[in-house]
């Protein structure tokens, strides 16, 4: 049996029913040389289910369980079991556009051979409207748009060659988020072409609503947040860069006029950005 060209790794904890709608979408794919790579992340059976469902729509789908639960972890785990030449990272509750994949695999066999591609999440509405590529030098300014596990797909050997995504970084952890920008960044550091394709199209929904500033709101924004202040000393960002991090989320809304929720939240967030920066710099080599 020959190997899929796409493994996507998808890792997963908590949710069901968000799976179906994703594999629905993978059903309704125009490219069908594919396979699903799910990294369970649960104590129990909840996924079968929808395992099964998900095969009796035509999907090949590999099941590997993985504790304790982390998300960066849980990728690397699919990494290692993918057998895709290209992989891909959903999580559990996005969804695909039906040509996605067949559009990431046309681009990947342009002549420029990129070794990563960003597509573009329609929802966010952040990622350019035309074809281009990130560098190192605006990547490092944090000057490119921000990479989401949902828009990045990238050449299996790239992935492996450096060393897939940093468990210290992510959903669960101390630095609560930044593994997919530190992937890149890592990737552009090691001479990876990585284009942008904005004809492939992913989904996942924003949320739109005012935020609020309760208690839980303000250490859940920290708690993400430290993940980019240790992305700042773990690449050894410019002083400028670090210190437009800190100050932008604060002055923002006092531009603004704008003392209140926004105000709160930016706060936290250039705390959160200090403890990683901190937190980063007493980490052992």
């Amino acid at each position: 049996m020959r190997h899929p060209e796409i493994s996507l790794i998808l890792a997963t904890v908590g949710r069901t029913d968000e799976l179906d709608r994703l594999f629905e979408s993978l059903a309704g794919q125009t490219y069908s040389n594919f396979d699903v790579v799910v990294v369970d992340q649960n104590n129990d059976d909840r996924l079968q289910a929808h395992l099964d469902r998900a095969r009796y729509l035509g999907i090949a789908v590999r099941h590997l369980k993985h504790h304790p639960p982390n998300l960066a972890a849980a990728r690397n785990a699919g990494i290692e079991a993918a057998q895709g030449k290209w992989l891909g990272f959903p999580d559990d509750d996005c969804w695909y556009d039906s040509r996605v994949l067949e559009r990431m695999a046309n681009r990947f066999a342009c002549v420029d051979k990129p070794a990563g591609l960003i597509v573009r999440w329609v929802e966010a509405d952040e990622q350019p409207l035309a074809a281009s590529a990130l560098s190192w030098e605006r990547s490092r300014a944090f000057r490119d748009i921000p990479v989401s596990s949902i828009t990045l797909f990238c050449d299996r050997e790239l992935a492996r060659k450096i060393g897939g995504f940093d468990a210290r970084l992510g959903i669960g952890q101390w630095f609560g988020a930044g593994e997919e920008t530190d992937f890149v960044l890592r990737a552009l550091r090691n001479g990876a072409l990585i284009a942008y394709e904005p004809l492939a199209e992913v989904h996942h929904a924003v949320r739109s609503e005012a935020p609020e500033a309760t208690r839980q709101a303000r250490l859940a924004v920290r708690h993400r947040a430290r993940g980019t202040g240790a992305l700042y000393a773990k690449h050894r960002l410019p002083a400028w860069v670090i210190a437009r991090g800190l100050a932008a989320p604060v002055l923002r809304p006092l531009l603004k006029g704008s003392f209140g929720a926004e105000l709160a939240l930016g706060i936290a967030t250039m705390l959160g950005r200090i403890d990683g920066l901190l937190g980063w710099r007493r980490i052992k080599p």
